[in-house]
């Protein structure tokens, strides 16, 4: 699978401290790494910000998948990111 990120992704992404920016990087390429990522994701009630969710410790990242990619809409901090 392909990763794509939303230009405000992204931007949230460099806005996070260096350690959790990298544990982030580090997780999703572990994800991407699976024959299935999204298995390891959940799937959101809300679809308003996006289908689906990774949890990297306290942060979230928020996603679509279209086709073979997954499309990063949005990232931040659990109690952030909802809103």
């Amino acid at each position: 699978m392909e990763l794509i990120f939303s230009r405000s992704a992204f931007r949230q992404l460099s806005s996070l401290e260096k350690n959790v920016q990298k544990r982030i990087a580090e997780k999703l390429d572990f994800y991407l790494s699976q024959k299935d990522p999204v298995k390891f994701a959940e799937k959101l009630r809300d679809s308003y910000f996006g289908e689906w969710r990774f949890r990297i410790g306290d942060h979230r990242v928020i996603f679509d998948v279209e086709d073979d990619k997954i499309i990063v809409l949005k990232i931040g901090h659990r109690r952030n990111v909802y809103r």
